[in-house]
């Protein structure tokens, strides 16, 4: 028998704050394990509905690589589907149409529909538009008969939304949210990378770029195996808030940065939907405001409960979050070293992005500007991935006269604006710790005026880098 997984949540966050502060900030760590078999649960595991999405507008035959790659590597995901799955596939265009089943709904997987959906996916031929809102839309119909299982989309683009407008996708992505999740995929050079990490976003899924067809059979192989190994289709985070608190943004930090949806539940309580689950760990950075006018001192203060649930059941111990307004500001500086290192690589995150971002508009300037931050905060912070990925996009990264690379296509950039929101785990070997402060050394002053630990890399306040050796000057007493 199959288990359902057991999740355990954890928070780490500096209490201590000033008379100041009105910023708190947590890092949340959910890990779901295989759990205990419990009384009820289904014999044959959790149940899975799937759709299939592929893009089949013209550009997918410049070149012809690109649809026949489609073909194989949609043929390739189908062929790992467990019996029983409910699946189709759906071609995208101007329009969306079901080509497998023949009828209007999904098929349960076994090794005849398998054989047949490859079939009929083996005709798919490019022409068209692209229209990424109307194929969520048919996704969401779909699946919507299947409420029991978890329900996800595997949806692959080579093109810009050209036949739609972005009110009418934001109309759609929030009509899906909840509903399913989407793992977005990008072929080709022609496409968002902001479309797709919009869709990946508030579907909950992963967004990412195939560089070459050739490597799209193994991403969909892995892809629908990741898919398949969920065991709960939902978990939210749901927080109860102590007035006057209220949640500034609660936003995943890893594996990937994202923005979490915060609903309210009543006038004291939120939620943010967190998408299916296996068995893996994930990082949230919650930021609540607080006002320590009137508060007592010297002593811990609840401003929110925590808690993890799945349906309507608690799934985990719930954590409180607690302020503790204090007059020293030794205590008040300190900031929690998770905490100090995801506010980096959020901010490294957004400055590749926005750097892609503005090379892709023209403005050459600025995007060398905004990578050399980039370089310069990964460098600060020895971190390996990132400046291996903007290794593709500058040259001088070691020696800090950043410069655009003279070979740089198009499909680097993409690339690195779509893994800008890949980050690593606090304590991974890509993410080198600092030098361990002495125990009598003098707190960090950045020019905002906020004091930080003697170890901090970056301003707790405003996200800054500190000055570091020559550049710092005295800490005024």
């Amino acid at each position: 028998m199959r288990s359902r997984l057991d999740f355990d949540l954890t928070i780490g966050h500096d209490k201590f704050l000033s008379t100041r502060d009105r910023d708190l900030h947590a890092i949340l760590t959910v890990t779901a394990r295989a759990g205990q078999a419990r009384a009820g649960a289904d014999p044959d595991g959790p149940r899975h509905a799937e759709v299939i999405v592929i893009d089949c507008s013209e550009s997918m035959t410049y070149p012809p690589t690109k649809i026949a790659a489609a073909r194989r590597a949609t043929a390739a995901a189908v062929a790992v589907l467990p019996d029983g799955v409910r699946f189709a596939v759906v071609e995208g265009t101007h329009e969306a149409r079901v080509v497998y089943p023949r009828h209007r709904g999904l098929a349960s997987s076994s090794p005849a529909t398998r054989r047949e959906a490859r079939q009929a996916v083996s005709k798919l031929v490019a022409i068209g538009g692209t229209a990424i809102g109307t194929w969520l839309e048919l996704a969401r119909e779909l699946l919507a008969a299947h409420p029991e299982a978890i329900r996800h989309t595997l949806l692959l683009t080579d093109g810009r939304n050209q036949h739609e407008t972005p009110q009418r996708l934001a109309e759609v992505l929030a009509g899906c949210a909840g509903q399913f999740v989407c793992d977005a995929r990008g072929i080709g050079d022609g496409w968002e990378p902001r479309e797709l990490m919009r869709v990946a976003g508030a579907l909950h899924g992963t967004a990412d770029a195939v560089r070459q067809p050739a490597e799209l059979e193994s991403d969909f192989r892995e892809t629908m195996r990741a898919a398949m190994a969920k065991q709960v289709a939902q978990a939210r985070l749901r927080i109860a808030l102590v007035p006057p608190a209220r949640v500034l943004y609660c936003r995943q930090v890893y594996p990937t940065v994202t923005d979490l949806p915060v609903a309210p539940v009543d006038a004291r309580t939120v939620e943010c939907p967190t998408g299916s689950w296996a068995e893996e760990s994930r990082e949230y950075h919650l930021c609540l405001e607080v006002d320590g006018t009137n508060r007592p001192r010297g002593e811990d203060v609840r401003v929110a409960r925590i808690d993890l649930r799945v349906g309507d059941t608690p799934a985990a111990r719930p954590e409180n979050v607690l302020a503790h307004w204090t007059d020293d500001l030794l205590l008040s500086s300190r900031i929690d070293p998770r905490v100090a290192h995801y506010t980096g690589q959020e901010q490294l995150s957004q400055l590749i992005a926005d750097g892609c971002d503005a090379y892709d508009t023209g403005d050459r300037e600025a995007a060398v500007g905004l990578l050399a931050r980039a370089v310069e905060v990964a460098t600060a912070a020895g971190d390996a991935l990132h400046l291996e990925q903007l290794r593709l996009l500058v040259d001088g990264v070691d020696t800090g006269t950043v410069r655009l690379r003279e070979d740089l296509a198009r499909l680097d950039v993409i690339n690195a604006a779509l893994r800008s929101s890949f980050t690593v785990h606090d304590g991974e070997p890509g993410s080198v710790p600092p030098p361990t402060p002495a125990p009598d050394d003098p707190p960090r002053l950045c020019p905002c005026g906020h004091r930080s630990p003697p170890g901090a890399r970056f301003c707790e306040r405003c996200g800054e880098r500190l000055p570091t050796g020559d550049e710092a000057g005295p800490v005024p007493a």
